[in-house]
């Protein structure tokens, strides 16, 4: 598949994902949801490793590897994002967690020695602008008080978690180890070590049998989960996380969109804008030699 087809389904598929999971929220806690989710989805992966004749089978350095991911980035990156949004609406989310990409840049520069060009710093810098562009409608009436501020060290939090996350992803695809098996045993351990955590903070493990949440979670665990993640890491082990990363900038633009069209979201000059600046970033980040 090409590099293109990876990140248009990226992007797609995680723009869409921001409305499922506010059927996500409610009855379940967010802990238990993301050990839902993610038990089926290493679930459906599993049986695609046994329907293609891929082996599951590895060495216990390369579970290491398996383990840490699961923890950043199917464990604590979900449970500080969710968490978050218990305290600050999803555009100060949104705009903390694209955060990621310029996080991704210093990770890979540090750790890599990947050296981002001044074309592509000049497009995370429209991206972020693009971002805080969009939705600062929805912000400017927002005081910073104590819960704001923590919802946002969380959403920073979950962002840096992320990226780290990439940056252990980056170096398992180094080690030759294979993205769909890797995420069938990083999903499996995320669940799990999600599971601990819920299990010690009191969860009660319910479930809602509704239409919309079996529904929301069946598309965040196949979809946002198995076929996103796996476009996405793919795509990162092939340009690396600091061109990757800028997927976190267009998917809550690919959320505004579809708020335009289902939630009857008005277009003003700051969505306009806003877009503009964030595609033009686009253009800039993932141009061919950027």
């Amino acid at each position: 598949m090409s590099n293109t087809f990876l990140y248009v389904t990226t992007v797609l598929i995680w723009g869409s994902t921001w409305l499922a999971i506010e059927y996500q929220l409610g009855v379940v806690e967010p802990e238990v949801s993301i050990v839902y989710r993610y038990a089926m989805a290493s679930v459906v992966l599993l049986f695609w490793c046994k329907f293609r004749g891929l082996s599951l089978k590895f060495k216990v350095k390369d579970h290491l590897y398996f383990v840490v991911l699961g923890l950043l980035l199917f464990c604590l990156n979900y449970i500080l994002a969710y968490r978050a949004q218990v305290h600050i609406t999803s555009a100060l989310a949104a705009i903390a967690f694209s955060t990621m990409l310029w996080i991704n840049i210093v990770l890979s520069r540090v750790i890599f020695g990947t050296r981002a060009t001044p074309r592509v710093l000049l497009g995370a810098a429209f991206g972020i602008v693009g971002i805080v562009v969009l939705f600062a409608p929805q912000i400017q009436t927002v005081s910073l008080s104590d819960s704001v501020f923590f919802g946002s060290m969380l959403a920073l939090g979950g962002a840096l978690t992320a990226s780290c996350g990439n940056m252990v992803s980056q170096a398992a695809q180094k080690r030759s180890l294979p993205v769909v098996e890797t995420n069938t045993w990083s999903m499996f351990y995320g669940a799990v070590l999600t599971g601990i955590v819920a299990l010690a903070s009191g969860h009660e493990f319910n479930f809602e049998g509704t239409f919309t949440y079996i529904t929301s979670l069946t598309y965040l665990a196949i979809f946002g989960s198995v076929v996103a993640f796996g476009a996405y890491l793919t795509l990162l082990g092939r340009i690396g996380a600091h061109k990757a990363g800028y997927a976190t900038v267009m998917f809550p633009v690919v959320a505004l969109m579809l708020s335009l069209s289902f939630e009857g979201l008005q277009l003003d000059l700051a969505i306009i804008l806003g877009t503009t600046l964030v595609l033009l970033g686009n253009l800039l980040v993932l141009k061919k030699g950027a």
